[in-house]
């Protein structure tokens, strides 16, 4: 039986509750992501998917319902507990990368190890590894201002992926990029979970991008169903 890395069952989210502006924005919503796994969340704007990825990735809490991650219930978890939980176990990507751009690209997946408790000879060398892994290891040393679109994505990805966690959420990852240039991220996207072996949840307006991944599931109504 497959390993499951990110479990959500029963998950009920409303804002505003209890007025005339409530928004019944999940309803009893399950999933589940296996390990290895990669799977397109697909749903059209205001459907609540960035709801789904907050909730999932402890950033924000449930009205009802449990998360699961790495196999471990997160449901009325303190908040030191999700804060390690997150930082050891899930890896964000968002459209727009959010990189320091104080920082050269190496030390920007350098510094969640260091976060983490990881020495800093075996931070930089995981760093070189995951740069290597997406191809730009010459822009190791360059900051983000000197960095492309899709060296600086690339870059993210690698920054996410630097505490080895169990699950990576991507919030529209290649949303901001053209074509060719997504389509060159997202391989590189691709390489890394299948290097790593982690599942990864990736919502996309983009339909031949999530055509090429494992499964692909809808948001609608609050629910998660097939595509």
């Amino acid at each position: 039986m497959s390993e499951v890395t990110l479990r959500l069952t029963g998950v009920t989210k409303t804002y505003n509750a209890g007025t005339p502006a409530a928004v019944e924005v999940l309803r009893g919503l399950d999933l589940a992501l296996t390990k290895g796994e990669v799977v397109a969340l697909v749903a059209p704007s205001g459907a609540g998917k960035s709801t789904l990825l907050h909730i999932a990735g402890l950033l924000d809490t449930p009205d009802g319902g449990r998360v699961e991650i790495a196999g471990a219930d997160m449901t009325g978890a303190s908040d030191h507990r999700r804060t390690v939980m997150r930082r050891d176990e899930v890896g964000f990507v968002y459209q727009f990368h959010h990189l320091l751009p104080e920082f050269s690209a190496q030390e920007n997946i350098v510094l969640p190890q260091l976060a983490a408790g990881v020495p800093r000879a075996q931070a930089d060398a995981r760093a070189r590894d995951l740069l290597g892994i997406v191809g730009i290891t010459p822009r190791a040393h360059h900051r983000p201002a000197a960095l492309s679109g899709g060296e600086q994505q690339r870059v993210a990805f690698c920054r996410a992926l630097a505490n080895s966690p169990s699950v990576l959420l991507a919030d529209e990852p290649t949303g901001n990029l053209d074509p060719a240039t997504s389509d060159t991220v997202f391989e590189a996207l691709m390489t890394l979970v299948r290097e790593t072996g982690m599942s990864a949840l990736i919502a996309t307006h983009n339909m031949q991008l999530a055509a090429r991944m494992d499964r692909q599931v809808r948001l609608e109504q609050g629910r998660v169903l097939p595509a």
